[in-house]
């Protein structure tokens, strides 16, 4: 048996089923499995447990219908034992016997051939000058559509100035947007400072330019929340207070090391702790 003829045989009967679904087709190519193991002989024993693994159906209800479905529209002959200890017996149809041999196409060269040749046969006459003048209007034709495509070559740059007039507005467009974006507004409406904003407000009262970039960094990475929550609504205010608090946090101490482990460089080693 031609296993290659079977499944194409196979493939074409399910092409006209429109009854069938990609379960169907999943349970037939398990028991087919099954099938090619016992070396194409009828009838083959199963076990649902283990066609239901391969064939990836996951409900009992399912298995039963679509074999029970198979076996209606000729694809299988299903025996069910209904014994726990017993396998069913499957039967597989050939369906390689089936295939119609396929017949060859004609080419799209081989076609216009033959319309050319029905177009002279048609059109000749014992004077030889009937199959010239035939010759002659598929020439006209092909002269013809060569001016079209000269036509559309003149058409080109036209194409290429409003090509070029669209990605010139395009490019208007994006820098627009970009413009756009470097005012940051807030979820509050109040538009976001920019760096070189908090920089300058920093110097102006006499505050480290490290200081700016630790208040834009803290602020950039939380949206510009107040205590994580609110919105911020005035910039300069968070700054005030960020200069108010700044000597809270502006330490040398190792906040990980205990306060009594702090000694001057002076201390007497023979004292206990």
């Amino acid at each position: 048996m031609n296993y290659i003829k079977h499944l194409t045989g196979f493939f074409d009967r399910i092409v006209l089923d429109r009854n069938l679904n990609p379960t169907h087709i999943s349970l037939y190519i398990a028991l087919f499995q099954f099938w090619n193991v016992n070396r194409f002989k009828n009838p083959i024993s199963i076990t649902r447990d283990e066609v239901m693994r391969i064939s990836k159906i996951c409900s009992k209800a399912t298995y039963h219908k679509c074999m029970r479905e198979l076996n209606d529209r000729g694809y299988i002959r299903y025996e069910p034992s209904f014994n726990p200890f017993k396998g069913s017996m499957v039967i597989l149809f050939n369906f390689s016997e089936d295939l119609k041999p396929v017949q060859k196409r004609a080419s799209n060269n081989e076609k216009k051939l033959s319309n050319n040749e029905q177009v002279l046969n048609k059109q000749q006459t014992s004077d030889e000058t009937s199959t010239e003048q035939a010759l002659v209007s598929s020439i006209n034709y092909i002269n013809k559509t060569n001016n079209l495509n000269i036509s559309n070559l003149g058409e080109q740059p036209q194409n290429f100035k409003n090509d070029n007039s669209i990605l010139e507005k395009e490019k208007l467009v994006k820098e627009k947007s970009s413009a756009k974006k470097e005012k940051f507004v807030t979820s509050s409406g109040a538009e976001k400072p920019t760096s070189e904003e908090i920089k300058t407000y920093f110097q102006q009262q006499n505050f480290p330019e490290l200081e700016a970039q630790k208040f834009f960094n803290y602020f950039s990475s939380n949206g510009w929340l107040v205590g994580g929550k609110t919105p911020m609504v005035d910039w300069q205010a968070a700054a005030q207070n960020w200069m108010l608090n700044a000597s809270k946090f502006n330490t040398n101490e190792n906040p990980n090391r205990a306060k009594h482990l702090n000694t001057p460089t002076d201390k007497n080693y023979a004292e206990p702790l």
